[in-house]
C-alpha cells in the first residue's frame, strides 16, 4: 500500500491522536465515511449515465 509499513501507519496514527485528540477521530472517520459514501455514488451515477448513452447510441445505429 504505496510503500507504507505497520510501523509508519502506527506513527501516522499517533501523529494524528496526539493533533486531533480521542473524541475528534470519531468524528473525523465518520466524516470520511460519508466522504468515500457520496464518492462511490457519484461514480455509479457516471457509470450508469454511460452505460443509457451506449445503449442509445446502439439503438441509434439500428436499421
Amino acid at each position: 500500500m504505496f510503500g507504507i509499513g505497520v510501523p509508519e501507519l502506527l506513527v501516522i496514527a499517533f501523529i494524528i491522536l496526539l493533533v486531533f485528540g480521542g473524541r475528534k477521530i470519531p468524528e473525523l472517520m465518520k466524516g470520511l465515511g460519508k466522504g468515500v459514501k457520496s464518492f462511490k455514488d457519484g461514480m455509479k451515477e457516471v457509470e450508469d449515465d454511460l452505460k443509457l448513452d451506449e445503449k442509445k447510441e446502439a439503438k441509434k445505429d439500428e436499421p
